[in-house]
């Protein structure tokens, strides 16, 4: 996804913020990530659910990236106990401090691999704005596990789904 030109950094904000809208309507809206391998027909669905084309367009971009990026991604060793990653600066400019202790928890929680954490963080960086928000970072990680049709925990599941409204899960 290239980076555009916006007249202010809050349209800037506005534009990324519905994007991840559309992620979290694909999301609950569709079974599997492979469900929207038909951008034509996604395109129509979005555009009925009252999307704007150039929002539509930013997410589906970023959605082929995830896709592009997971098809690539080489494995990771299994990390060894006592292991860490370290974070270059940019990285840490780019995600703070919080997204950066949230991938860890995950981690730690076994919820999130090695792989798929740095997958996390390439399509974190691909976010124009930074750092990026906790709940921002949630959604990637959401689309990242979607995308590789990982088993996510039903808590795990609620904590990124959580946006602060009441939510019940079936």
């Amino acid at each position: 996804m290239g980076v555009r030109a916006f007249d202010t950094p809050l349209a800037q904000a506005v534009e990324f913020n519905r994007m991840f809208d559309i992620l979290v309507y694909l999301f609950e809206n569709y079974g599997a990530f492979n469900a929207c391998a038909d951008a034509d027909a996604v395109t129509r669905k979005l555009t009925a659910a009252g999307f704007a084309k150039d929002e539509i367009t930013d997410a589906l971009a970023w959605l082929q990236g995830l896709e592009r990026v997971t098809q690539g991604a080489a494995l990771v060793n299994q990390a060894s106990p006592g292991a860490f990653r370290v974070y270059a600066g940019f990285e840490v400019e780019h995600l703070g401090s919080a997204a950066i202790g949230f991938l860890a928890f995950l981690e730690a929680a076994g919820q999130l691999s090695a792989t798929q954490r740095e997958i996390v963080i390439e399509r974190a960086l691909a976010v124009a704005d930074a750092p990026v928000s906790l709940d921002k970072l949630k959604v990637i990680v959401l689309m990242v596990l979607w995308c590789q049709e990982a088993d996510i925990d039903i808590l795990v599941l609620e904590e990124l789904l959580d946006d602060g409204e009441d939510r019940l899960l079936q």
